[in-house]
């Protein structure tokens, strides 16, 4: 499973830090073969990768040419995407399997809206005060498409729980 992480760049609050190091040594426990799209080693990016390769987890970054030339943890996959900050967004959204945003500003927000249409699963991590907790304001289909669907949770133990439960429904669905 791929699962992308939209999150902010830059300075996070420490509760936010908190949260998402839990949400990914729970993702590590209860879900199955996972692998984190991150755009980036900075700010909250920075905390998962990290997190992650406590775990030694599978990471891939898909840096942006702005910010290409970072040193990251050994294991992490580096891929020097050649596009600007919002176009690396595009392969990050189309890579997952399902999307995880963790707070964040304009950019974790078209990551979030970029996953709906393209019919994925999205799950927000909300009440941190980022600009991203606005997500809640539009619901969980924000248009009539319904192409995919915008989750929102408040603490990191439930939004793994119901994305180990979409993986193993997506499986299933695979086969059958």
């Amino acid at each position: 499973m791929q699962i992308g992480i939209a999150a902010h760049s830059g300075e996070i609050p420490e509760n936010l830090a908190v949260e998402t190091k839990e949400l990914v040594r729970l993702l590590n426990e209860r879900c199955k073969d996972v692998v984190l799209i991150l755009g980036g080693y900075w700010g909250l990016m920075k905390t998962v990768v990290d997190q992650a390769s406590k775990f030694s987890m599978k990471t891939v970054l898909l840096l942006p040419i702005e910010n290409e030339n970072i040193s990251a943890p050994e294991g992490v996959i580096i891929i020097k995407t050649g596009e600007e900050y919002r176009a690396r967004s595009v392969p990050l959204v189309r890579s997952s399997d399902f999307l995880i945003a963790l707070g964040g500003s304009a950019g974790t927000m078209i990551e979030a809206m970029m996953g709906y249409a393209m019919g994925k699963e999205v799950f927000i991590l909300k009440g941190f005060g980022m600009p991203s907790d606005k997500l809640e304001k539009l619901g969980e289909y924000p248009d009539n498409r319904k192409n995919g669907k915008l989750r929102f949770y408040e603490n990191a133990s439930k939004l793994v729980e119901d994305l180990c439960s979409s993986q193993i429904k997506n499986k299933i669905s695979e086969v059958g």
